[in-house]
């Protein structure tokens, strides 16, 4: 049946024209291809019905229990290998842990030796150049010792005949016993004359020295009287006035001396008859003393209330007086 009304309408192959003329093109392009072209069944085929869905399902389920058991045999048969693994590594694990701690342990002691070692070349060193410069001087030492043998000889070559002379006069002289003692009393009295000498000069220079000092002591002495003559000419003079202010000063002190006695009087006087006139107050209104003389400001306090009292009494008193000779007036 022909259309009549043009469609748009997009198909999977693309848009289906407006006739069936013009849109047969796309008809025979879709009918030759399979991806998107859905193919009916066969007269003699059997629908997809419940049944053939269960046995689908119940084929799949039993593939799909086969495949699990597989992958459960496989798993299991993987964790043990892997517990074995396991084990295997740890095996090996605390086998080279011991081996770290053995060789750590050997390192510490390679270190340590080594410490030690540096150590002990370092000390080694220092005593070897101690014992380098201690030859060195030793050296020097010889050298200087050979060359002192060599004048030494030298000198006793030169003084032979002196010790000839010496050795005719010990045995012609009976004072001395051999050599060596006349060489020693020789040296005593040359030792002998060299400190006589010296404390001659000695002698000398202290004498000179306390001549020098005499004088200076005189000249010092004159000085010393000479000022302390002016010193008591300055203290005399000082004296006199000092005596006159003091004099003077003593007037006006034993003023003030009596000043303060007289002030300690009058002190003694006031507590005195402030006390008595506390004591008088009391006895008038038949009250027993209670306080006590160092008590004052409240000794004050009580005889001040006291003479207001009786100043406003005498007020009250003169003006009534003054009421009754007015009134009296009156009359």
């Amino acid at each position: 049946m022909p259309r009549h009304k043009p469609t748009i309408k997009t198909d999977v192959i693309g848009d289906l024209d407006l006739s069936p003329e013009t849109a047969i093109h796309d008809y025979r392009v879709s009918r030759q291809q399979d991806q998107f072209f859905v193919k009916p069944p066969n007269w003699d085929s059997a629908g997809e019905s419940i049944e053939m869905l269960y046995i689908a399902n119940l084929r799949e389920y039993d593939a799909m229990k086969q495949l699990q058991s597989q992958l459960l045999r496989e798993a299991k048969r993987q964790s043990a290998m892997n517990v074995h693994r396991i084990r295997k590594m740890v095996k090996i694990q605390d086998r080279l842990r011991k081996r770290f701690v053995e060789v750590n342990g050997f390192i510490k002691d390679c270190a340590d030796k080594k410490h030690s070692a540096d150590k002990s070349i370092r000390e080694e060193t220092v005593h070897h150049e101690e014992l380098t410069n201690e030859i060195d001087v030793f050296k020097t030492s010889i050298g200087e010792l050979s060359t002192f043998r060599n004048d030494l000889k030298a000198t006793v070559a030169k003084f032979q005949p002196y010790e000839q002379v010496l050795e005719e006069v010990v045995q012609v002289s009976d004072i001395f016993v051999s050599t060596k003692d006349c060489i020693d009393r020789c040296d005593a009295l040359m030792l002998a004359q060299v400190e006589i000498n010296q404390l001659k000069s000695q002698k000398l220079n202290e004498i000179e020295e306390m001549r020098q000092r005499m004088v200076q002591i005189t000249s010092d002495a004159a000085l010393t009287v000479l000022g302390l003559k002016n010193d008591l000419a300055r203290l005399e003079r000082s004296y006199v006035h000092s005596r006159a202010m003091c004099l003077k000063w003593e007037k006006c002190l034993s003023a003030c001396k009596d000043a303060p006695a007289k002030f300690t009087l009058d002190k003694d006087r006031m507590m005195d008859g402030i006390l008595i006139l506390y004591r008088i107050l009391c006895k008038r209104r038949d009250m027993v003393p209670c306080l006590h003389g160092y008590e004052l400001d409240r000794i004050l306090s009580f005889v001040m209330h006291e003479i207001n009292l009786l100043s406003s009494v005498l007020r009250k008193l003169e003006h009534g007086k003054s009421d009754k000779l007015e009134s009296s007036q009156i009359c």
